[in-house]
């Protein structure tokens, strides 16, 4: 059976670190408060003229030499954001020109958190198609261009950054233990738009900012997360005891912690970054794998399972083995 196996990860994250003390000079809020509501630390920001094809080209950089592929060599690019350089051309594209590849297609997957998930199941669909070989799967944001810096519900939140997984075809057994994607599952509802938007787009003439009714995004989110990883897990003939990691969005502790409590998966389990990274959105999922590897969590035959969810609302699961 074909298989989508990962052969390379890297990530990149901006040069500029914003600590949660920086916030204080502008808001009502704390280090204290700011990491007792999220887990999060710090996270970085991209500098002027630093866009989001930037940080996503040089994420692919670094999972091609992880994986020894030179660009040429590869088919497709698939990168999630909801923060592209333009309205169009698609930021994939831009990636695609500044990696010097010539041949095969580009596109971006908008799906905001659940972006990566979502493009991942895409490149999936294209290698079992046959129709390429290998394909850059990568997820990268610039969300400090669309915060509200007066709403410390926000602004405190979010990062920016890049990660990357190249994906080749082999083929497989056809059974659990093959390496490569074994399973996804994506699922969406429109009726939930506003809980999580950008105020901004063509309609209305600006960017627009960024817009949460937090406490109901939670609500949402351990249910539906725990309930999709369930789901491509039994898809996959697997049950939680197999896991290996888990590799959620990384959007807040409180979502991270009882996620892994209703899957029954000890956090020593869980890859967190969260407290380094903030929530980079579509980027998060990739950052942390890279993270992972490089850390020496993640090892070749482990059995990981990436959850997340997003504006939309959109929300969605793989289940891999690395």
């Amino acid at each position: 059976m074909r298989r989508a196996v990962i052969k390379g990860v890297g990530h990149y994250l901006p040069e500029r670190v914003v600590p949660n003390a920086e916030f204080e000079n502008t808001l009502e809020t704390s280090d204290a408060w700011i990491r007792s509501r999220s887990g999060i630390e710090r996270r970085h920001f991209a500098a002027e003229g630093e866009t989001t094809s930037m940080l996503a080209t040089e994420a692919a950089r670094r999972a091609l030499a992880m994986a020894g592929v030179d660009a040429s060599e590869v088919d497709v690019i698939v990168l999630a954001t909801s923060t592209a350089d333009l309205t169009f051309p698609s930021a994939a594209t831009m990636v695609q020109n500044a990696l010097g590849m010539t041949n095969g297609f580009a596109f971006d997957v908008q799906a905001v958190c659940a972006g990566f998930v979502y493009a991942m199941a895409n490149a999936n669909a294209i290698i079992l198609s046959g129709q390429a070989d290998r394909i850059l799967v990568i997820g990268a944001e610039t969300f400090s261009r669309i915060m509200d810096w007066t709403d410390r519900s926000t602004c405190v939140l979010f990062g920016d950054g890049a990660g990357a997984v190249l994906l080749e075809a082999a083929e497989g057994e056809g059974t659990p233990e093959d390496r490569g994607i074994l399973s996804t599952d994506l699922h969406s509802d429109g009726r939930y738009r506003d809980l999580l938007y950008v105020d901004g787009g063509i309609s209305t003439g600006s960017s627009g900012v960024l817009r949460m009714q937090g406490k109901e995004v939670f609500r949402h989110a351990v249910e539906k997360l725990s309930a999709t990883a369930g789901t491509a897990l039994a898809k996959a003939g697997l049950a939680p005891e197999d896991i290996d990691w888990v590799v959620p969005h990384q959007a807040n502790i409180r979502i991270i912690q009882p996620l892994a409590e209703k899957l029954g998966v000890s956090m020593d389990k869980v890859v967190v970054t969260i407290q380094e990274h903030g929530n980079t959105s579509a980027a998060s999922i990739p950052l942390a794998l890279s993270v992972g590897v490089e850390r020496g969590q993640i090892k070749p035959g482990d059995l990981v399972v990436s959850v997340a969810i997003g504006g939309g609302l959109a929300w969605g699961a793989a289940v891999l083995r690395w």
